[in-house]
């Protein structure tokens, strides 16, 4: 997994491309915990996402939670990392463009 923060006023977006799973999650996890008190919004660009695991989840879980539910997004979600959030039941609290 690769990732890049930008931060744009007090927007900042993190691209992530690979796989998040278990051994990657942590890295994401960081970086959100790293750029939260630098920014009112956070989007999550997962355009590059290929697979999501539920150690992924759990960081975008806890991301909605640390930046809020209004102030999260998701961004790029392919059709199976859709699928995945569709299937847990996570689309219906979490704010995906």
């Amino acid at each position: 997994m690769n990732m890049n923060t930008t931060f744009e006023d007090k927007l900042c977006t993190i691209f992530i491309e690979g796989s998040i799973d278990t051994l990657t999650a942590p890295e994401l996890e960081k970086a959100v915990n790293d750029a939260a008190p630098q920014c009112e919004k956070m989007v999550l660009d997962m355009s590059k996402v290929d697979y999501i695991s539920s150690g992924g989840l759990r960081v975008v879980v806890g991301a909605n939670h640390t930046v809020g539910k209004d102030n999260l997004i998701l961004r790029g979600l392919s059709a199976n990392v859709m699928e995945i959030f569709r299937l847990t039941g996570f689309t219906k609290y979490l704010n995906i463009e």
